[in-house]
């Protein structure tokens, strides 16, 4: 692997592992404290549609992807506020219609045949300059974020209704871990794909949790649990060569198993 290190897509690979990695670690713990996780996978399979838009009208895959699953964050976000009872039915649809929506358009997009697999099961090794700098603005504002509002995002996320109480705006905070859930998604579904983005906000998230005793804690400690699976499952990709995606989330899932029977056997 250390020969390996002189291809400048290795080099990709890895840096867009530790941006992806801080960037799944923080927003996972969010999403998990906050009970978001079917919410968080509906804008992860909606998000498709903005591929196929993307590629339809011949948009930055990026722009197109995160301007699709904020719009949907959002309107998840107004109904799950306003309808609670209906929020279920509501993820189902915005789950299928727009993958529904992505399929489409890229089958309408002329004279271009779409590796799938690239979306659905991530294709770490064909990360690009440019999307390297969209991983890292969106780690920095995440940061600023945390930083300027850490209290009342923790308020919110542990105690909604003493955080209304205290004069929080609860409304906006939900939506916008939301809105950073579904940015979050959009850089990890170049990782592990679109499939498996879940399991990356998620998997770290749960053996931090045991082991932390703040938020912040398990913010940092998801963040490189998530860096050791993601370059771990980076190696045995390359090494095996194996879809990347795929070898990343079933080392964190070995991991998981052996944190799991550690545990009990304590």
């Amino acid at each position: 692997m250390l020969e390996a290190l002189s291809y400048q897509f290795v080099q990709h690979a890895i840096i867009a592992g530790i941006l992806v990695s801080f960037v799944s670690g923080i927003i996972g713990s969010l999403v998990v404290v906050n009970r978001m996780v079917f919410l968080a996978g509906g804008i992860a399979h909606a998000a498709y549609g903005g591929i196929g838009l993307a590629l339809f009208f011949e948009l930055p895959i990026f722009f197109g992807t995160s301007t699709f699953a904020v719009v949907a964050a959002l309107i998840i976000a107004t109904v799950s506020i306003r309808q609670k009872e209906k929020i279920d039915t509501f993820i189902g649809l915005i789950w299928a219609v727009g993958m529904a929506i992505g399929i489409i358009f890229i089958d309408l997009t002329p004279g271009y045949n779409v590796d799938l697999m690239s979306y659905l099961f991530g294709s770490i090794l064909a990360v690009e300059q440019s999307d390297l700098y969209y991983m890292g603005v969106l780690l920095a504002a995440i940061i600023v974020i945390l930083a300027f509002w850490y209290s009342k995002i923790l308020a919110v996320s542990y105690d909604g209704e003493y955080a209304s109480l205290c004069g929080i705006n609860v409304q906006f905070f939900y939506s916008l871990i939301l809105v950073l859930a579904a940015l979050s998604v959009v850089i990890a579904i170049k990782v592990v794909g679109l499939i498996l983005v879940i399991a990356l906000l998620t998997i770290p998230v749960y053996i931090a949790q045991e082991l932390s005793t703040s938020l912040l804690k398990m913010m940092i400690l998801s963040g490189l649990l998530a860096l050791l699976f993601t370059l771990s499952g980076l190696w045995l990709s390359y090494t095996y060569n194996l879809t990347s995606g795929a070898s990343i989330i079933l080392i964190s899932a070995l991991f998981f198993l052996f944190f799991l029977f550690f545990k009990g056997n304590r």
